[in-house]
């Protein structure tokens, strides 16, 4: 009888597939965070209940993830850089993870008034938010054959957003049950949290069980040395210039989803005349198309090629944001907001895949620290871009919208500059 370890030909040798399940279920675990705290539900509370309404209370909560996508900007390189000299990738998981889960429980006693409770928390959780989204991506070059990172990323991203739709529906039954009990919306959701954080543990729970370390201690490493590596890193920058076209690339059109991502709603609102609940099923429905878009197109990003196959998404982009500007009826928003669903899974995917692809795997982690400046600087310029046009238009956010999609055109301008064959012989060289 074999002794074998089970195995799927897109894997590497001694990869097996319950252990990519298990590297899969971290992208279900922080799906649940970023789709309740920042996209449905605490972002809304925060505005109205914990800031009590205020004029300000919307600039408070964009400065706010401003700071921490700021702290990731900085310290994400260095932290990739450690985990790789370390050989300490799931160490640094594990401790990410229990911060996120931690703060993002604190958020349960952020109730009204409580801003330094709130903001601290946010900044907390969501900066060991992105960096566990870093160190994860990390792994992807020690499980997935080169020519296999599409669709083995696309099983990640696509079970992520399954995950964000099993945490939104199981807040959106509490805050049903608890409407029923005669609990106030308001007083409901605090407990959406808990919940949130729960699913962060159960999903996490079973990648620090079973995803392995394989990555071993190259150095003594401190916070001088860490530097020193990404000094080198940036003087052998020529020698990486695909995956740099990639970073430019991906800080682009990242930017653009973030805006999306962020404003969806808003616009949805203020454009369209969407209530609450309209809203919420939209979440739902767009998570549903993101699945179906991070799976099909890991298959084609192999099939095709990963360039072809980001610059494909990229038009889906394009062609979206030109159905929301021209739309004037429910019924075809919602057919742009279903391609943003699928080119939301296929562009994220594909990104994260052609980074891994680009990335020598003994310094993935740095590489995926740099990829989160280049992903966190956007989600900081895309909104920000947005507020502007939308502020200076006089509230014309059909006008922010069409400039979003300026975005995704330079994205594929940037994209045009890589080389895929040359990116992966720099990685293998």
């Amino acid at each position: 009888m074999s002794t074998q370890t089970p195995h799927h030909p897109a894997l590497k040798d001694g990869v097996a597939k319950r252990e990519v399940f298990a590297w899969s279920m971290y992208d279900f675990a922080n799906s649940g965070y970023t789709t309740v705290i920042l996209t449905a539900v605490f972002n809304a509370y925060f505005v109205s209940i914990v800031a009590k309404g205020e004029a300000w209370a919307t600039f408070l909560w964009t400065l706010t993830l401003a700071v921490s996508y700021t702290a990731v900007m900085v310290l994400g390189p260095l932290i990739g850089a450690y985990a790789d000299a370390k050989g300490a990738k799931k160490r640094v998981l594990m401790t990410v993870t229990i911060g996120c889960i931690a703060a993002t429980s604190g958020l349960y006693f952020a109730h009204e008034g409580a801003l330094v409770l709130a903001i601290t928390c946010i900044i907390i959780s969501n900066f060991c938010y992105a960096i566990g989204e870093n160190i994860t991506a990390a792994f992807l070059p020690e499980l997935a054959r080169p020519e296999a990172m599409g669709k083995v990323s696309g099983w990640g991203w696509s079970l992520g957003y399954v995950g964000g739709l099993v945490a939104l529906g199981l807040c959106m039954a509490w805050i049903t049950y608890a409407e029923s009990r005669g609990i106030k919306t308001s007083d409901a959701v605090p407990m959406t949290n808990l919940i949130t954080a729960g699913v962060y543990l159960i999903g996490a729970s079973i990648t620090l069980i079973w995803l392995k370390e394989r990555a071993v201690a190259t150095t003594n490493i401190d916070t001088a040395s860490a530097w020193s590596r990404l000094m080198a890193t940036a003087r052998e920058a020529r020698r990486y210039r695909d995956l740099q076209a990639m970073f430019i690339c991906g800080a682009f059109y990242q930017a653009g989803v973030a805006t999306i991502i962020t404003l969806a709603a808003i616009y949805a609102q203020e454009v369209m005349g969407f209530k609450t609940k309209d809203t919420l099923m939209l979440v739902l429905v767009v998570n549903v198309t993101a699945c179906v878009g991070a799976f099909g197109f890991g298959y084609v990003q192999d099939a095709i090629g990963k360039k072809r196959a980001l610059m494909l998404s990229l038009l889906l982009w394009v062609a979206m944001v030109g159905f929301a500007w021209f739309a004037t009826t429910p019924g075809l928003f919602w057919v742009s907001a279903n391609l943003a669903g699928i080119a939301m899974g296929s562009s994220q995917s594909a990104g994260r895949a052609m980074v891994a692809y680009f990335s020598p795997e003994n310094r993935a982690g740095e590489f995926f620290g740099l990829w989160g400046v280049a992903t966190r600087f956007a989600a900081v310029m895309g909104p920000l871009t947005y507020g502007v046009v939308s502020w200076a238009s006089g509230g014309n956010h059909r006008l922010a919208m069409l400039i979003t999609g300026l975005f995704f055109i330079a994205a594929m301008v940037a994209l045009t500059r890589v080389n895929e064959a040359r990116g992966r012989a720099a990685a293998v060289g």
